[in-house]
């Protein structure tokens, strides 16, 4: 099915977490189950280019997007930009006015073709500019710090005055900062989280809205606990078809015009798109909804996407279902799912991971 040799793992940055390269390898597996071809675990950078390649980060030059011999988004199944950056949720807002820093690629267009789609925000490569920023979004209500690489919920403070802003710049690491950014963004009341995402891959383009849960911890802090999707047979336009509410339609349209502006302006090549859009009230108690962030690589709901798609390649006549992820640090195995991972996350307790597909006349 695939022209590729094998499917293969790559680490495109730092190591790999154990639990979370674990998890990789088992949707390696399945990936190249459903490619047909050999999968080859983990493989170094420059061993060979006839892989089917499955990073564990979206790639972020073109110079090691050519060296893995990936040319367009049957390549591999993630996605790839020109710089590091554009990888993260620093490219959801604009910068201040007058930026101390503006990093190599900054793109202003992007943000004017999205800023309806986010909520109000700044990115800043700079902590004095950190401190602008959250003050002129102070007047209008709480505000969000966020470190752009954090991942599963962790990486944030909420912040309602200037004394938290000072303990909470002090606590930032410039050097950190200066090249990956910081976001600051306002912070929404009773917010619901939703999923909207795309991949394609052994020939199926499988899109898909939910939402998120969130699990606690051993430590008490909320991250995020999994996803439950809706999946359909085809594009955008082909889940927009579905009864949906309105929020589900409104967040569907954001993340769409979310990744037509990466598309336009970054240069974006990606089999796997998955967008959080959160929606709630703002400090006026006004209705807000808006893209957070992005993820053009394997990610948390990777797992329903996966199995998804391999009961769409199962049966031609399937055209929607439900697919959902679990995590959990407790021993609530959800019923009737398939359990992906148990491990140790030091210092966090022991995680579990659960998929399961849901196909009956229920789900569609």
């Amino acid at each position: 099915m695939s022209k590729k040799a094998a499917v293969a793992l790559i680490a495109m940055d730092t190591p790999v977490p154990e639990h979370d390269a674990a998890i990789q390898h088992v949707l390696g597996e399945k990936i190249a189950a459903l490619l047909a071809i050999p999968f080859l675990g983990w493989q170094r950078p420059g061993e060979r280019q006839d892989c089917y390649w499955v990073p564990d980060e979206t790639v972020t030059s073109e110079q090691s997007r050519l060296g893995l011999g990936i040319a367009n988004a049957e390549d591999f199944f993630g996605g790839a930009v020109p710089h590091a950056f554009m990888a993260t949720k620093a490219i959801s807002h604009p910068l201040i006015d007058k930026p101390a820093r503006t990093p190599e690629g900054w793109c202003a267009a992007f943000h004017q073709r999205v800023a309806s789609a986010v909520l109000q925000g700044y990115t800043v490569f700079d902590l004095q500019d950190a401190r602008r920023a959250a003050t002129l979004l102070l007047r209008d209500g709480p505000v969000r710090v966020k470190a752009v690489r954090g991942k599963a919920g962790r990486g944030q403070s909420l912040i309602t005055d200037e004394a938290q802003l000072a303990a909470c710049l002090a606590g930032q690491d410039a050097g950190e900062v200066a090249q990956w950014g910081l976001v600051i963004e306002e912070h929404l009341q009773a917010v619901a989280t939703y999923s909207v995402g795309q991949v394609t891959v052994a020939g199926i383009t499988a899109s898909y809205f939910g939402t998120q849960r969130l699990t606690e911890d051993d430590d008490h802090q909320e991250v995020y606990g999994g996803s439950e999707l809706t999946v359909v047979r085809g594009d955008y336009q082909a889940l927009q078809s579905l009864p949906l509410d309105a929020a589900a339609r409104q967040a569907i349209s954001q993340a769409q015009r979310y990744e037509q502006a990466a598309l336009a302006c970054f240069g974006l090549i990606a089999s796997r798109r998955n967008y959080d859009i959160a929606q709630g009230l703002g400090a006026d108690g006004s209705p807000r909804s808006g893209v957070l962030e992005q993820s053009w690589r394997l990610g948390g709901a990777s797992a329903a996407e996966l199995f998804a798609v391999q009961a769409l390649l199962g049966d031609p006549q399937l055209h929607c279902l439900r697919a959902s992820t679990y995590e959990s640090f407790g021993d609530d195995a959800p019923v009737g799912a398939h359990l992906l991972q148990r491990c140790q996350v030091k210092p966090h307790g022991t995680l579990s991971r659960y998929v399961k597909v849901e196909t009956d006349a229920r789900a569609q």
